[in-house]
């Protein structure tokens, strides 16, 4: 969360007792009228659309500085931004996204007051003292508005792909760096990363090219055809881009996401196929002689493919097992059905959010061991097998807390980050071989100290009568007894876990004794794809009943009262925000909601509405339809409703939600609430 994000949500639990004395630039409306399925809805700020119009930006600059003046007046604001300022501009350094290399440790380190973060390398991890940048975005670009997307070091440790972009647009380029000067040593390739789709890049064993995937442009005179039509191709060293070839993508849907991996010693390379956000995964697994084979196709429930270190690869499927089996088969002919099963379905989920575009890795094969990775509810933790499914010790972690960043090291130990709402993120090494975990300075530093808090851990019942956990972070002892403000925040949607996670921000939050709630909600991933496929298409209002019932809890156990609570959330987080208070109004008094999906009807229309179809559902299909009109924030907001006071924020090179979904919500609010 960027600065002016976390200054949002506290200025949330201010605006509680804050009213609007002027009144918000006035908006013209135009009626426009559409039918789907036999339904006539209308609107009156279609015209805001059109981020192009002069009259649409200068509408835009006037709202910005009408919250701006609002803000600033807010009781107690400048001392607020005075001390998130202090937090987020002392000297500490994280990192992530970590790599072994020809014996070397990359990192993606962030030290503020950078704007950016960066890449370097170190002698080991033991030894973050001896790190050097690579790449830094922050040089390469003053204005501090471009960023790494993602980097691959070649098996030789001689080069690194870097994809960069700007903006915030996350529209990658890829360039290639020296591992020894930093230097950029060859051309440039467009079109490699997308804010969606993303991207990936795995290298041939002998670093002499690599695999890669690009934006394949079907229609080039179309400009929404950019972040769609993903290939995968091959790119020799020192040849022009116009050269490579093609491998891999033709007949996929236009909103494939591919993820890349390459097994160093036999040459396979594997390609992970994600349909959409929050979709089905096929499976592709192309052998050194050139044949793609293709082994899993969407819908048969195979989530993960990841190769082993004899020839073989683990695949995650959730056929007959919804919360998850683990099976091996030779890589030489895959075939799922004469796979063997290592692991059979437990009652905690294997990991499966995150795989496509994070590339998080949740299965992790040693030479005599397996790490896995559950999820249980929110916190994740691992645990670990021989290679017969046995369980052996596994290394120790934190409490109510979450992993992260596996990687293996040697033949059976394991670098792993871990992190909790109350312990900053680190990275631990466990050994094997004397089932000994210890932290490593590969670490965050933390600027504050969140030990005074305790987090407590609860169920409400949804209006179905499901159990949803709720996360309570406030300071040891407080009496929550309904007098201190409180915040709430979740997400629940494509399959996403929201785990535990340190903000050195909640140090002010504990400050001002608010009491800071995270939701598990449906529509995540928290206990397995059931739970995601029970929020999802037109299952999503069971998304906003679960927040619903979070809140409604918090209210019946005395913890907090509506006067007194606060809601924020961000992208699918923000359609949660305009949901919980068209539907619930009274509920809370304070909303602040980020990069928000508001309008369900016409988001499959943007740039990149196509990739979330697969979650949310379609106009184009009846059933849909009405689900989706059913809970539009932006077509249920009613006159007189006595709506909480709320702040929209949005970004505007958001490559995920177009930012007129944030300018019609607040003309459409500002229209019912005028005066």
């Amino acid at each position: 969360m960027n600065r002016f994000g976390i200054l949002c949500q506290l200025a949330g639990t201010l605006l509680i007792s804050s009213a609007v004395a002027e009144q918000p630039p006035t908006t013209r409306q135009a009626k426009v009228t559409d039918r789907y399925h036999g339904v006539t809805v209308t609107e009156d700020f279609r015209w805001l659309e059109d981020w192009s119009s002069a009259e649409v930006k200068t509408w835009s600059n006037a709202q910005s500085e009408f919250a701006r003046r609002h803000l600033d007046a807010l009781p107690h604001a400048s001392s607020i931004r005075k001390q998130v300022t202090k937090i987020l501009s002392a000297e500490s350094s994280s990192y992530g996204s970590l790599t072994f290399r020809d014996g070397k440790l990359f990192a993606i380190k962030h030290q503020p007051p950078k704007q950016q973060p960066f890449l370097v390398v170190m002698q080991s991890y033991t030894a973050p003292e001896t790190a050097r940048t690579l790449v830094d975005p922050n040089k390469l670009d003053e204005k501090g508005t471009t960023a790494i997307d993602w980097y691959k070091v070649s098996p030789n440790g001689q080069y690194v792909a870097v994809s960069l972009s700007s903006g915030g647009s996350e529209a990658g380029d890829l360039s290639i760096f020296s591992t020894t000067t930093g230097e950029v040593i060859f051309e440039k390739t467009a079109y490699v990363n997308s804010g969606t789709a993303g991207g990936s890049l795995a290298w041939s064993p002998d670093s002499k090219g690599y695999y890669y995937t690009r934006h394949f442009r079907m229609h080039p005179d179309d400009p929404d055809d950019i972040n769609v039509f993903q290939h995968v191709f091959h790119h020799r060293l020192g040849s022009e881009s116009k050269e490579d070839t093609y491998e891999l993508g033709e007949g996929f849907p236009q909103i494939a996401e591919i993820q890349l991996t390459m097994n160093n010693t036999s040459g396979h390379l594997l390609a992970t196929v994600q349909e959409g956000d929050g979709g089905e995964f096929a499976h592709y697994l192309r052998s050194p002689k050139g044949r793609w084979q293709q082994f899993s196709k969407f819908g048969d429930g195979t989530k993960q493919a990841i190769f082993g270190p004899q020839r073989d690869l683990y695949i995650v499927t959730l056929h007959d097992a919804p919360r998850g089996k683990l099976l091996r088969v030779g890589i030489d002919n895959v075939s799922i059905d004469h796979a063997e099963t290592v692991l059979r379905q437990s009652d905690d989920s294997i990991v499966t959010s995150g795989i496509a575009f994070w590339g998080e890795r949740t299965v992790v094969p040693t030479k005599n061991r397996i790490y896995v990775v559950y999820q249980q509810g929110g916190p994740s933790v691992i645990r670990c097998f021989d290679h017969a499914g046995q369980s052996v010790p596994s290394p120790r972690q934190l409490e109510v807390s979450a992993v992260h960043g596996l990687l293996p090291l040697g033949d059976d130990d394991l670098l792993f980050g871990n992190t909790s709402f109350i312990d900053a993120d680190a990275f631990y090494h466990y050994s094997a071989a004397t089932d000994k975990t210890k932290r490593t300075p590969i670490a965050d530093g933390a600027s504050v100290d969140l030990s005074d808090a305790e987090v407590l851990r609860e169920f409400a019942e949804s209006r179905d009568g499901t159990k949803v956990p709720l996360n309570i972070i406030a300071k040891k002892n407080i009496a929550l007894d309904g007098s201190h403000p409180c915040i709430v925040t979740g997400y629940g949607g494509y399959g996403i876990n929201i785990t535990p996670r340190f903000r050195s921000t909640n140090r002010l939050l504990l400050d001002h004794d608010v009491i800071y709630v995270v939701a598990n909600l449906r529509g995540g991933g928290e206990f397995g794809e059931q739970w995601h496929q029970e929020g999802n298409l037109t299952r999503k209002q069971n998304v906003f009943d679960d927040f619903a019932a979070v809140l409604q809890h918090l209210i019946d156990r005395g913890y907090t009262k509506s006067s007194t609570l606060g809601i924020t959330g961000g992208s699918n987080g923000g359609l949660l925000m305009g949901a919980t208070m068209t539907q619930h109004p009274s509920l809370v008094s304070a909303v602040v909601s980020r990069v928000g999906i508001y309008d369900m009807l016409r988001v499959e229309l943007s740039a990149n509405g196509a990739f979330n179809v697969t979650e949310f559902g379609t106009v184009k299909n009846a059933d849909q339809f009405q689900a989706l009109l059913a809970y539009s924030p932006y077509h249920n907001v009613k006159d007189n409703a006595g709506y909480p006071a709320t702040l929209f924020v949005t970004g505007a090179n958001d490559p995920r939600v177009d930012p007129m979904q944030s300018r019609k919500m607040t003309a459409r609010l500002q229209a019912v609430t005028r005066g």
